[in-house]
């Protein structure tokens, strides 16, 4: 029996370094880490400090952030002439040939929410440290031979508008820290999913920008854990493309050294 005595304590060395060892390596990753990873990968504070324009399906957008300040205006003309709506922090309000109209609550309402969801995806992945937002870990995923740490996101009702029931899935490169690709589901007009894929991707004056091809499954039931696997085999159903055009950022001020890098 001596004889077996030390190979079994040098194996049990080994497992008690391993032990110590694994820990490190096998904590979950923080969320909150790889979404302010993400942020810096995308412009950093310049979100905060910038007017950015662009054009979105023929209407005009101009969004400023000052620290916690902000105004996201849209502009277009149709037949009554031409029409400014803004959403700041004190509410929304229309303009038409530069006199503001009074608008019915469930106008404003409406306004409102289109112009930030319009802002949101366009800028993301800025609000994703909203004070409404929860997040959480959902592991690693490869798609098109490149590592993802996957992000969920979902919001809490006080402070999560309209839209607080919504989940998103975001792929953030374990590497570059890009976010690549996104799911999610919305309760708007009957409701539904949907999977995009960022392409055309550029920065702007230090803010990374992209479109996106918009993708839905055969059916509004499938879960969002589904659609990765969907996306990889083929098996999506390609909406639209979900075009930024125009693109100019200017920075009202210069991020602080080291944060906005």
């Amino acid at each position: 029996m001596k004889r077996f005595i030390y190979p079994l304590f040098a194996m049990l060395l080994v497992l008690a370094a391993r032990i110590d060892v694994l820990p490190a390596h096998a904590q979950t990753p923080d969320p909150q880490e790889i979404v302010d990873a993400c942020l810096r990968a995308h412009g950093g504070e310049r979100f905060t400090t910038s007017v950015v324009d662009f054009d979105f399906r023929g209407r005009h957008f101009t969004v400023s952030h000052r620290g916690g300040l902000f105004a996201y205006t849209r502009t277009y003309t149709d037949s009554t002439g031409m029409v400014a709506e803004t959403l700041h922090n004190d509410g929304c309000f229309r303009e038409l040939n530069g006199t503001r109209i009074e608008l019915a609550d469930n106008t404003r309402r409406a306004v409102a929410s289109v112009i930030n969801s319009v802002v949101y995806f366009a800028l993301l992945p800025h609000k994703l440290n909203d004070p409404a937002v929860r997040k959480r870990y959902l592991g690693e995923s490869i798609i098109a031979v490149e590592p993802y740490r996957k992000v969920e996101v979902t919001f809490v009702e006080e402070g999560g508008g309209e839209d607080h029931r919504d989940v998103f899935i975001y792929w953030i490169h374990k590497q570059r820290n890009t976010m690549d690709y996104l799911a999610y589901t919305y309760h708007v007009n009957g409701g539904g999913t949907r999977f995009r894929e960022a392409f055309n991707t550029r920065v702007v004056e230090g803010i990374r920008v992209a479109d996106y091809h918009n993708y839905r499954a055969s059916s509004e039931e499938i879960p969002l854990e589904a659609y990765e696997g969907l996306f990889q085999s083929g098996k999506l159903i390609k909406v639209s493309d979900v075009n930024m055009e125009n693109v100019r950022v200017r920075l009202t001020e210069m991020p602080q050294h080291g944060k906005g890098e």
